[in-house]
């Protein structure tokens, strides 16, 4: 995957990928650079190939297909902590498609569309041991 950092163009980042089906609705990234994490996003499954497809999010995600000649690309756009100046930190990556697909696919192996569960009395017994 590739950061695009300003006006100084794209330099590649590392970005690990992992899905759990004990979480299904979640994929995990991991993106670093130097053997420095540097930042761990949780995204929504769907969103994700939802975003393959058509612009989606509002919040502090954002996903949205992209053509540059014959690549075909996601680019996410991810909003963190705001700055002093009332802006807010900002990072746009861009995602080869048909890995990320493939990366899709291989969840849905584990985990079916529509066949997500989540345990609801183990998680209850979780925020209730936390306080």
């Amino acid at each position: 995957m590739q950061l695009e950092a300003g006006g100084t163009g794209r330099f590649s980042v590392l970005a690990h990928m992992t899905y759990e089906a004990d979480d299904p609705f979640a994929v995990t990234i991991v993106f670093s650079h130097d053997g420095r994490v540097l930042a761990r996003w949780r995204l929504d499954r769907q969103m994700l190939a939802d975003g393959m497809e058509r612009p989606v999010g509002e919040g502090d995600v954002r996903m949205e297909p992209q053509s540059t000649g014959l690549w075909r690309e996601l680019r996410m756009e991810f909003l963190g902590e705001p700055h002093t100046d009332g802006g807010r930190h900002r990072a746009v990556i861009l995602a080869w498609a048909p890995a990320v697909m493939s990366f899709l696919d291989e969840t849905y192996e584990v985990v079916q569309t529509g066949q997500e569960k989540v345990c609801v009395d183990g998680f209850l017994a979780e925020v209730i041991a936390g306080g």
